[in-house]
């Protein structure tokens, strides 16, 4: 039987298969954060003669790709990009997801919306039926954690602050546990609207565009489903 690490590494092997014919030499690859991308990073290196330079969602793959001679740009100097790779903390069959175990998930967020195809990578674990099994991370301005977590215990949810954790854009983290999400997209546009809030961790109103899972029987693709089945 495969270990988990082993299956991490198949699937971003695979997804290094999956976009290379999707990039052409003068393109920008998005690259999001996570074991698994390490992993992706580490495999799409020995192919950085098939694409210009990267963008990044996080210091942590900045550093790793720059140290394997990966360039990387500043997103504002890219208008659009062909594909975004990131993993997911969990991800259902309409393939919403809930991200930002890692904390970088505002630039995960950033970076994807410039991208024409979110692919995502994780292994079979991560596969639900419905999100909120994995605490729910939400991306507040310091000022207003209190605030929020107060707002946040009002949709069902119990928050707790991420201690010790700061983001690279300065904020700070609520894990949210104790949420069955039903309806990802609906519950995403009410979270960000709460004042203070930076982002949350559901990927729903712009989900991935197909998700390869890594298995014990190989690396399966799931495709996108309609709009309706997000809402």
């Amino acid at each position: 039987m495969l270990s988990q690490a082993e299956l991490k590494a198949n699937v971003a092997r695979a997804a290094v298969d999956y976009i290379l014919p999707l990039v052409q030499s003068d393109d920008i690859i998005g690259v999001g954060t996570g074991s698994t991308v390490d992993l992706f990073i580490d495999a799409l290196a020995e192919h950085r003669g098939r694409f210009r330079a990267a963008v990044s969602s996080s210091e942590r793959s900045t550093a790793r790709m720059t140290a394997l001679g990966i360039p990387v740009v500043d997103l504002n100097q890219v208008e659009s990009v062909p594909v975004y790779v990131d993993g997911a903390d969990e991800i259902d069959h309409g393939l919403n997801m809930i991200k930002g175990g890692g904390g970088a998930l505002t630039r995960e967020k950033i970076v994807a919306s410039v991208a024409r195809q979110f692919v995502c990578i994780v292994d079979e674990s991560k596969v639900v039926e419905t999100l909120g099994t994995f605490p729910l991370p939400v991306e507040v301005l310091p000022m207003a954690r209190q605030a929020v977590a107060r707002a946040l215990s009002e949709l069902g949810g119990t928050p707790a602050l991420r201690d010790g954790f700061i983001t690279d854009n300065g904020g700070q983290i609520l894990d949210i546990s104790g949420l069955s999400i039903r309806e990802p997209a609906i519950l995403e546009a009410r979270i960000n609207n709460i004042p203070g809030v930076v982002t949350c961790g559901l990927f729903a109103l712009s989900g991935a565009s197909v998700a390869l899972v890594s298995t014990q029987n190989g690396v399966k693709i799931m495709q996108a489903a309609t709009d309706a089945a997000r809402s």
